[in-house]
């Protein structure tokens, strides 16, 4: 599988140094990222009429960054030389058979003498080894000093990334600190958890083909990956881009300030013993991370205790992950105790659930259609929603598929199967910068009922005398006080939380000691989900809307 957001690995050399020389023109404050007010003014010299260089936009920027880093903008200059020979500019014409090494530069009206112009000034720092570099974001900074993220104006940021950031440190951080919501729903984010890459995980009992599959999509094993027919993946494995091949123990992983890992510290060193990241230069990992996890026990090896709170974590990474693959195979579609409280533990994160039915071939059609409707019931039962899940029914393993069991017509469908499954995690990228605009809307939400929560069962102890009596009744009657702030605030009771962990949580802090409700922070994340995102959303949308 394979994922070429930007053609330029097919730009000669000599085409390339052409477009560092313009790159580092049209980028006006050479932090190596163009700007939609940047690119309007140099792509307004190729003379193309306005929709067509709105369409240039959304195939160069299909991550929707709200900018064209060095690989976009030549994306952006081969469409517009295609555009310019009488190409119709579709989405899917960087993948056509086009000979991009011979293509030549666009026309661009004026250009030469405005870069001979510039040439009597110094160089960019920007440029190594021929190709210019993207700036570390000061945003960075933001997350150790608010005080930097307050001098920063959001029109002054340059994605929409860096927009969520700055106003993630303005205005949400104080709420969640303040109310605590890092002890009792998720970590206080990092800067590595907003630029980390898009994440796929995948879980399954043992021996559904859980490591086989990403082989499958990889091409090749990657290290620390075991196959076999009993459950021999016994860790969390993440599988990421690196510079070599490599295993890194999780302790290690877990403190390393530039991966979005560090929540996973709150889960004890039991875990971190049971995690690992194995990075491997890989083209697709440059678009997305997997997660394989452990098999999920069944039958009488539930006996066993994990000795780590194994639904915890599949919770945790289930909220960073922009996709969750549950895998079954036909002679596994029992759903074991373990099984259904991992998937209770994805409750809230249903639209990133995808079902595959993994190892189709080994039984004929017929059986293959009563496999199919067995499955279909047992997770009616289990997920509890009434729309209809997306199953991928095919053989996700390198061999080839068993024709004998499945018949021509089996073999149609399992290929059609596969092309849509990764056409599903072709998208990811893609929808990535959304994914992320969608979970922060969603903390923010989270972290405001939190804080009415607490706010008012901190209202409800008494002054003086029987706190402990007090405290005591608000844990034990926990699902009235959730009414009682419902009601009052006008809230979705879908969106509490979870009433049994929020009490485990809770009997641990004395709710006297919490603070009272600060109507400014609440009104501050108002603003900012009524004001603030919509805003930067405008800002960084396609600039020639």
């Amino acid at each position: 599988m394979e994922i070429d957001s930007a053609p330029i690995s097919r730009c000669s050399k000599e085409n390339q140094k052409i477009y560092q020389d313009w790159f580092a023109f049209a980028d006006s404050d050479g932090d190596g990222r163009l700007t939609g007010a940047d690119a309007t003014k140099f792509f307004a010299l190729s003379n193309l009429p306005r929709h067509d260089l709105k369409q240039v936009w959304a195939i160069a920027d299909s991550k929707r960054q709200g900018f064209l880093g060095f690989k976009e903008f030549i994306t952006a200059v081969q469409l517009v030389s295609l555009a310019q020979a009488g190409h119709a500019l579709t989405s899917d014409i960087i993948y056509a058979e086009v000979d991009f090494e011979s293509l030549k530069p666009p026309a661009m009206d004026g250009l030469e003498a405005l870069l001979a112009k510039k040439k009597h000034t110094p160089k960019s720092d920007l440029e190594q080894n021929g190709i210019p570099q993207l700036q570390s974001s000061p945003s960075a900074n933001w997350f150790s000093s608010s005080k930097s993220a307050k001098k920063v104006s959001l029109s002054s940021v340059t994605s929409i990334v860096d927009g969520l950031k700055k106003l993630y440190v303005q205005k949400l951080k104080p709420l969640e600190a303040t109310y605590r919501f890092n002890d009792f729903v998720s970590p206080l984010l990092t800067n590595s958890d907003f630029d980390a890459k898009p994440m796929v995980m995948l879980l399954g009992q043992y021996s559904t083909g859980k490591t086989t599959f990403i082989k499958h999509l990889l091409k090749t094993s990657y290290p620390g990956a075991h196959i076999g027919p009993e459950p021999t993946t016994d860790r969390f494995v993440v599988v990421m881009n690196g510079p070599d091949e490599r295993s890194i123990p999780g302790n290690t992983i877990a403190v390393q300030a530039d991966m979005p890992f560090s929540g996973l510290t709150t889960f004890g060193t039991s875990f971190l013993s049971k995690f690992e990241c194995s990075q491997m230069p890989h083209p697709l990992l440059e678009h997305i991370t997997f997660v394989d996890t452990p098999g999920v026990l069944s039958g009488e090896k539930q006996r066993t205790q994990r000795s780590y709170d194994f639904t915890g974590v599949i919770s945790w990474f289930a909220a960073k992950c922009d996709l969750i693959l549950l895998l079954f195979d036909p002679h596994k579609l029992d759903i074991s105790d373990e099984f259904k409280r991992v998937i209770a533990s994805l409750r809230g994160h249903d639209d990133k659930i995808r079902v595959v039915l993994n190892k189709a071939d080994q039984v004929d059609t017929q059986q293959l259609m009563r496999v199919y409707g067995a499955l279909m019931w047992s997770l009616g039962k289990v997920l509890n929603t009434p729309e209809v899940t997306r199953v991928y029914i095919g053989s996700f393993n390198d061999k080839p598929i068993n024709e004998v069991a499945t018949g021509p017509i089996g073999k149609e469908l399992f290929e059609k199967e596969q092309d849509d499954l990764l056409a599903d995690l072709k998208n990811i990228p893609k929808k990535a910068c959304d994914r992320r605009i969608n979970e922060f809307v969603k903390r923010a939400r989270a972290a405001k009922i939190h804080a009415y929560i607490i706010s008012h069962l901190k209202k409800e102890m008494p002054a003086m005398m029987g706190k402990a009596k007090t405290q005591q009744r608000l844990v034990d009657n926990l699902e009235v006080e959730f009414g009682k702030v419902q009601r009052e605030f006008h809230l979705p009771a879908g969106d509490f939380p979870n009433v049994e962990h929020f009490r485990e949580v809770l009997s641990g802090y004395s709710i006297d000691k919490f603070e009272k409700l600060k109507p400014k922070m609440i009104q501050s994340v108002d603003d900012m989900l009524g004001y603030d995102i919509p805003e930067l959303l405008k800002n960084f949308r396609n600039p020639y809307d």
